[in-house]
């Protein structure tokens, strides 16, 4: 799928909300055809999936340095959590209008489609190096995580207009200390 395309959608989207997204606008906006667009994406239902689809690409990719790096569970977490902040900026539109986005099916033929998994991983990591302590079972705390950073981030950015680094460090830090054994 062309990304100009997708990036004339996620510019409208922005601005219009999705209700009121057209196809024919998206078109006008990345300088196509509306038979070319119908042909490269189809509907406006193929739109969403395509927008869903590169979210979820996104969210993998950056994510992978940080499973990958070095430091306490902790260190990776706000980190990982940090770099979450930046996915959901880049698609900040596509969240304001979808906040089932992450619970999409069926977009991939490969498995890892838990976008949790990675945050149970750095949870697990800061409670064997002790520098996390869950209060609840390693996946109920990716899920709080997960919950707890990014639908508030979301709002944060796109109805209250927070910078991202407010939004990032008041509620990383929140959300951090609740899962830390040093609090200081």
């Amino acid at each position: 799928m062309d990304e100009k395309l997708l990036a004339a959608a996620t510019d409208l989207l922005g601005t219009t909300g999705w209700d009121r997204l057209t196809m024919g606008d998206v078109a006008d906006r990345a300088g196509i055809s509306r038979a070319t667009l119908w042909r490269q994406i189809g509907g406006k239902e193929e739109l969403r999936k395509a927008l869903v689809r590169r979210l979820i690409t996104d969210y993998r990719a950056s994510l992978w340095p940080v499973l990958t790096a070095t430091g306490t569970g902790r260190e990776r977490l706000r980190q990982a959590l940090e770099t979450m902040c930046g996915v959901f900026d880049r698609h900040l539109a596509l969240l304001s209008a979808f906040d089932t986005a992450f619970h999409e099916t069926g977009l991939f033929d490969e498995p890892g489609e838990d976008v949790v998994a990675p945050l149970v991983r750095l949870i697990l990591d800061g409670a064997a190096d002790g520098s996390l302590t869950p209060a609840t079972d390693p996946e109920e705390a990716g899920d709080l995580v997960f919950n707890t950073v990014c639908w508030p981030y979301v709002h944060l950015r796109r109805h209250h207009a927070w910078a991202p680094e407010r939004a990032r460090s008041l509620l990383l830090d929140l959300v951090l200390d609740g899962l830390s054994t040093d609090t200081a």
